[in-house]
């Protein structure tokens, strides 16, 4: 071997040891199946409830489109980016496909059991995790069917292998934080109650697992204090440097806390399985806390509102038909949503879930710090395999 080889040689190996995350392939992610709330949910409550009103949608699909935001979801942005069709909510009986995966996600859906119920007054939705799972069961096993079967249908259901080969995402819990909040316990009651929250999200990943799963992408809940739904019904509370609402952000804190660690004893029960743990949280509060940084403005402010100091009221959503002065008019959206952080209170507009999808996806945010095309990997050197 020349020397001129041998330097090749040792600089490459030296590169890859240095920057392991070179020497791993990315993933082919025949699919995508996710579970969730609002954050990604891509048309289930809307299959079954009052659809959402203009100018929901706007920014993107030019009319509402299932998503509780002016464009696109960061669900939308990571099936974009594996090259996948945007998902197909699992409700959704008109016009769907799911080749490329499903969304089990609902707006307004909890880890565990709601106390109360949509169309009850300040209720969740049914479709909680544990319908999910049991929606994800039926689809698993009702698709190859009718693959078999054949005809039309066969040729939008998933593939068997896709079961195993795609990658599960989550993006769930900070509904359970708000149905503490808003069903009059104190931040200190809704703490205590994490450690349950948690554990069941924990055995239903377990039962996911059980039946194939292998990559998991889940991510934590985000700064609930910094958002107007919040900030606009618990004004006495304590404000950070960033205006949010302090106890409330650091119950979402302590959430991700025990969220990581079921990550960790997850890795630990399954070995063979890729668990990425994904924090955006801190991307999300960046926003709210350097907003000019990024080219954001009034980051507590919701976009699509009317009403106060944070452009929200809870009778007067986004959408809605309200009067005022004796005159009805129909709560619209800002200028222009594309300098904003949060678009109808609850929720973040595209521009925010673009710029958290292109943080998030580098790896920056993850543990471990893998890139989400290479998320089937366990972990970042495991699979390098140099010999010195």
């Amino acid at each position: 071997m020349t020397n001129i080889s041998s330097f090749c040689l040792v600089f490459l190996t030296l590169h890859t040891i240095l920057n392991p995350i070179s020497a791993l392939k990315s993933c082919e992610f025949p699919a995508i199946f996710n579970f969730g709330d609002s954050n990604s949910d891509t048309g289930g409550f809307v299959a079954s409830f009052p659809p959402l009103n203009s100018p929901y949608g706007e920014t993107y699909f030019q009319m509402p489109a299932g998503r509780f935001s002016d464009g696109r979801l960061i669900i939308d942005f990571v099936a974009k980016s594996l090259n996948l069709s945007f998902l197909s909510a699992y409700l959704d009986s008109l016009g769907t496909n799911f080749t490329v995966g499903a969304n089990f996600a609902t707006s307004a859906s909890t880890i565990t059991l709601p106390a109360r119920i949509i169309p009850a007054n300040n209720g969740f939705s049914p479709f909680f995790f544990l319908v999910q799972y049991n929606q994800f069961v039926q689809l698993k096993d009702r698709s190859q069917s009718i693959r078999k079967r054949g005809g039309v249908f066969a040729q939008l259901m998933p593939k068997e292998e896709y079961f195993q080969k795609a990658l599960y995402t989550f993006d769930i819990g900070q509904n359970d934080l708000g149905a503490g909040f808003f069903g009059n316990m104190s931040v200190e009651e809704v703490n205590a109650s994490v450690p349950n929250i948690v554990n069941t999200f924990l055995t239903n990943v377990k039962s996911i697992y059980n039946l194939g799963a292998r990559s998991f992408w889940i991510h934590n809940t985000g700064p609930i204090g910094c958002l107007a739904y919040v900030l606009a019904n618990f004004p006495s509370a304590e404000k950070d440097s960033a205006g949010c609402a302090k106890s409330y952000n650091e119950v979402a804190q302590y959430f991700n806390y025990e969220l990581k660690e079921t990550v960790l004893q997850l890795r630990k029960v399954f070995p063979s399985a890729a668990f990425t743990y994904v924090d955006v949280y801190s991307v999300k509060y960046s926003l709210f806390s350097e907003p000019k940084k990024y080219g954001f403005e009034l980051p507590l402010v919701a976009c699509c509102g009317y009403g106060g100091l944070y452009n929200y009221s809870s009778s007067a959503g986004c959408g809605s038909t309200i009067t005022v002065n004796g005159t009805q008019i129909t709560v619209g959206s800002c200028d222009d949503p594309s300098v904003r952080v949060v678009w109808d209170g609850i929720h973040y507009t595209e521009a925010a879930n673009k710029f958290i999808f292109n943080q998030i996806s580098t790896g920056a945010f993850s543990d471990p710090p893998i890139p989400l095309k290479m998320a089937c990997h366990r972990t970042v050197g495991q699979y390098i395999g140099i010999n010195l």
